[in-house]
């Protein structure tokens, strides 16, 4: 295996990982954000307000994007399996 391969091979790896990562993280950030500001506009500091409905988002998106995500881990996951059966003795 030589250096091309690996570079290749770790930054795969983080596009898979910041693809996988990607609507999950969104939907907190928008959440966060309609959150603070409604806590603003009413003046609300109650922390379940903060933790529950991003939890609900998180929880929604996941049941929402799941099967892609999955699909996409094992594209990656057999697509590694085939690289490192190339590689054998």
């Amino acid at each position: 295996m030589d250096v091309d391969m690996v570079l290749h091979l770790g930054r795969h790896t983080m596009e898979t990982a910041l693809l996988l990562s990607a609507p999950i993280l969104l939907v907190c950030v928008f959440a966060g954000i309609i959150i603070s500001l409604f806590q603003t506009v009413t003046s609300i500091r109650d922390m379940s307000l903060t933790i529950a409905p991003k939890l609900i988002a998180v929880g929604f998106t996941a049941l929402l994007f799941g099967n892609w995500m999955l699909q996409m881990l094992m594209k990656f996951t057999t697509e590694i399996f085939s690289r490192i059966q190339s590689y054998g003795y």
